[in-house]
Formats: structure tokens, C-alpha cells, sequence
């Protein structure tokens, strides 16, 4: 089978199973209509650094906006967005599960570059990011950038690890990666509700809380360029949305109750709770609060020099819709990494339009840091290729490979191509470009590319931290 360059199989992949996916979603539909193939427009804008809104869902799938195919789910405020802006079609999370993803984001570099990265996920006061590492905010604050955190950190617990002392000026959320919505027991048992580092007493839904205190951020009269990074933990379970204060009490009592982690586990994991309908309901109040923080912005006099990036941490989970998808979180099949990926910038960027281009998470850290002229540190080099050629002077990505590593699997896409190593240690090969579900496997007929694939991410591996035993 002859090979495919990246820039055919844009057409192919993108706008062909996008289609594919939405073909009973007629709003999916006419939000695809109305796109054209993304081009950038060089020379625009006034040279003025942009502030920089970066907003995570929590194991949101590929396919759960209405926007991108979802038939059942209603995400207006995330559909507006994508239309005033550029939807991703090929975009990927920086690896399969929470922290490492984050790790990736906040550092723009592959997770196994550093221990804490190589928790999948965080599960302990142990695990962390080294508070001399380098990170997305404290670059951006040795150029004059206001840093904050809001929401799911999921990189460490104090007193060793949080985002005060990673560079963010201030932070108002979790440490952990999951917490009970109202109560806000969190993975460890203990209360994990957090401004800066003490206590914050806050019994209401935690969705509803982030966002008052996301518009009162971006509300604020700025002094100079800003970064937030807003990260909800909607849709993540436990499956609760506004209004289910009694089953959130009685996962509340059961974490109480607990005697061991596994059973603290297996009450925020709510594995008897949660349904379709109760899962649209936590994504469509993910969209409602998303709006309602642009809508603060737009007040606020900044949207037009804002760039703001939606994205989810990883793939979606057991209600989630993936379709036409295979695997989900904690597996690197595309279900578990290619996520829903938004940027808007109305003083730089077009609207209605879409990208097929393939990406992932450490390309953001890298945009970010050259649209505001801050340079990575030489001592930790990036990972990410930066976009902003791309999105803002109409250059062509360089060809390059993306690469994944988790314990359970490896993956490496170049162009069309996917190399996978399932869990059993068994290599495939896709076509993406025909193949978006990872069904025909065409390993057997493809073996010099197999192997030079697994050879490409073998040299990228062997340049990783091993696994602890």
C-alpha cells in the first residue's frame, strides 16, 4: 500500500470521518458546512502580547461536543467558540490519562522526561512535579506574564508539590485528580479544596465554583498579559451534576467510611452510578460554564486579545460518545488520545474554520511561549513544536512524529500512519486515513514500515526515564 503524506491525508481524515462521525447530527452537520480548510492571516493584529486562556474538560471525549458529532449532547457555547475560531480534528492529548497529560502541558515535554510524569496517574504525596522544573508559567512570568490556576492541578500534594510553587501566582482549586463534587473529598479521603495552599470552605458544586471564580479572574483590571489555565473536572466522575447533593452525600459518607485507598477508589469511581442522560447533563454544564467565562471575557473588554485553547486531558470514558473511535482513557487507540481541541483569537485568527493538521498537548506550551516571546529553558528542551507559524504566518508544519508511551502501550503516528503495541506486546499498523476505527490491521502487509516505525519510537523511548519496578 503506497504511503500517504500528512498533507493528502488532511483531507482525507479530517473532514472525510469528521463527516462520517456527524452523519445523524445535523448540527454537527451545518458546523461543518460552514467551515473552510484553516488559512492563516499574516500581518494581522497589532503586535500587542496576547493574555492566554487554556481550558481542559476532564475526560471529555473526541466526540462529545455536538460540534463534533455528538448527537445526543447540546454544547452551543463550545460550537460558538469553534466557529469564531478553529476546530481540530487530528488533535491528541499528551498521553492516555490525567497527570501525565498535564505533566506534558506544563512542561512541554514528553511525561517520562521526569518521575512525576511517570504516574499513571498520580496517586500519592510521593508523586509530583519537581518545583525546579521549568513550566509553561514560570517562563511566561520571566516575561512580564500574571499567572494563575484554576481547578484540577493532579501534579502533586503539598507541602512538596503544587502550582505556587511551579510558577503560577495564584491557584484556587484541587490537588488531586478526582474529587466528590460537593463535599470535596478527594482520591486520598481528605478535604481538597485549595486557595493557594490553605483550606477553602466550599460545599457547593464544584463546577459552579471554579467559574465564579474563573470570571472573577479574567473580570479583574490586568496590569499586564495574563495566563489562566482553567481546568474543570467535569465530565470525570463521579457522575454528579447540579442538583445531586444526596448521591454526592452518599459517596461523601462511603470515603468516610473507608478503610483502605481501594475502597476510597471505589466510592469516587461510582461504578453503580451514572447514565447517558446524567452524563450529557455534566458535559452540557461544562459548555454552560465555559460560556459563561467567555462571557466575562468579552465584558471584560479583552476577547479580541485573548487566545483561548479548549482541549480534554485525555480521552473519554464509559459514557462517553467516541464514535467512530476504538479504546477510550488509559489506552493509546485513538479513543483514549485524540481529543476535542478548540483555539480561538479573534485579532490574529479567522473563524469558521477547521484543521486537520495532526498535534498534541507540548505543542501548545510551545505556541504559547513563542506568541509571547519567552524562551524555553536550554537545560529542558521542548518536546512540542510550536504552531504559531502555522496559525499566524502561514508556514507548513514540519513533518515530525508524534510519540506516546504509557506502561500498558506505545503508539507513534508519522503522517497517516499509526504505530500500536497493545497491552499483550503485539505490534499493529494503521492507516488513519482510511482506517479512523483501527480495524484492519496491516501489519502483515506493511512490515518495512512496521519496523521502521517501532524503530522511530524505540530511539525516542530509549531517550526516556524507565518505569520504576
Amino acid at each position: 500500500m503506497p504511503q500517504i503524506s500528512r498533507r493528502a491525508f488532511g483531507g482525507l481524515v479530517g473532514g472525510g470521518a469528521v463527516t462520517a462521525v456527524a452523519g445523524t447530527a445535523t448540527a454537527a452537520q451545518a458546523a461543518e458546512s460552514a467551515e473552510r480548510p484553516f488559512a492563516a492571516r499574516p500581518g494581522s493584529g497589532s503586535g500587542k502580547r496576547p493574555n492566554f486562556l487554556v481550558i481542559l474538560g476532564d475526560d471529555l471525549g473526541w466526540a462529545d461536543l455536538s460540534s463534533y458529532g455528538a448527537p445526543h449532547i447540546k454544547t452551543p457555547n463550545l460550537d460558538r467558540l469553534a466557529r469564531q475560531g478553529v476546530r481540530f480534528t487530528d488533535a491528541y492529548s499528551g498521553s492516555a490519562t490525567c497527570s501525565p497529560t498535564r505533566f506534558s502541558l506544563y512542561t512541554g515535554r514528553y511525561p517520562g522526561r521526569t518521575p512525576g510524569g511517570l504516574a499513571e496517574p498520580i496517586a500519592n504525596r510521593t508523586q509530583g512535579l519537581d518545583p525546579n522544573h521549568p513550566t509553561l508559567a514560570s517562563l511566561l512570568k520571566k516575561v512580564g506574564y500574571s499567572t494563575a490556576l484554576i481547578g484540577k492541578w493532579h501534579c502533586g500534594w503539598l507541602p512538596d508539590y503544587s502550582p505556587t510553587k511551579s510558577g503560577w501566582d495564584e491557584f484556587f482549586g484541587n490537588h488531586g485528580g478526582v474529587l466528590e463534587y460537593f463535599s470535596k473529598l478527594g482520591q486520598l479521603g481528605d478535604y481538597d479544596l485549595y486557595e493557594g495552599d490553605a483550606e477553602y470552605k466550599d460545599l457547593r458544586y464544584y463546577t459552579q465554583v471554579l467559574t465564579e471564580r474563573a470570571v472573577e479572574y479574567v473580570s479583574r483590571e490586568h496590569g499586564s498579559p495574563w495566563l489562566l489555565n482553567l481546568n474543570f473536572t467535569t465530565p470525570h466522575w463521579p457522575w454528579l451534576a447540579e442538583g445531586d447533593e444526596e448521591t454526592g452525600a452518599e459517596i461523601a459518607a462511603k470515603i468516610r467510611a473507608a478503610k483502605t485507598q481501594a475502597d476510597i477508589s471505589n466510592a469516587l469511581n461510582h461504578y453503580d452510578g451514572g447514565s447517558v442522560a446524567k452524563y450529557t447533563e455534566m458535559v452540557e454544564s461544562l459548555d454552560a460554564a465555559v460560556g459563561e467565562v467567555l462571557a466575562a471575557l468579552r465584558r471584560s473588554g479583552q476577547e479580541e486579545n485573548t487566545l483561548v485553547v479548549f482541549a480534554s486531558d485525555n480521552g473519554g470514558e464509559r459514557w462517553s460518545y467516541l464514535w467512530p473511535l476504538s479504546g477510550e482513557k488509559f489506552v493509546l487507540q485513538e479513543g483514549g488520545i485524540r481529543v476535542p481541541t478548540i483555539v480561538r483569537w479573534p485579532a490574529r485568527i479567522d473563524g469558521h474554520q477547521v484543521s486537520h493538521e495532526p498535534l498534541f498537548t507540548p505543542d501548545w506550551t510551545a505556541t504559547l511561549l513563542e506568541v509571547a516571546g519567552a524562551r524555553p529553558d536550554p537545560a529542558y528542551p521542548l518536546d512540542g513544536t510550536s504552531l504559531a507559524g502555522y496559525l499566524l504566518r502561514g508556514e507548513q508544519l514540519p513533518e515530525r512524529d508524534l510519540f506516546w508511551r504509557v506502561r500498558a502501550n506505545r503508539a507513534l503516528r508519522r503522517g497517516s500512519w499509526k504505530y500500536y503495541q497493545d497491552s499483550a506486546g503485539k505490534d499493529h499498523l494503521y492507516d488513519l486515513g482510511a482506517d479512523l476505527r483501527e480495524q484492519a490491521d496491516l501489519a502483515p502487509d506493511e512490515p518495512e514500515l512496521l519496523a521502521e516505525l517501532k524503530a522511530a519510537w524505540e530511539k525516542t523511548a530509549a531517550t526516556l526515564l524507565p518505569y520504576p519496578s
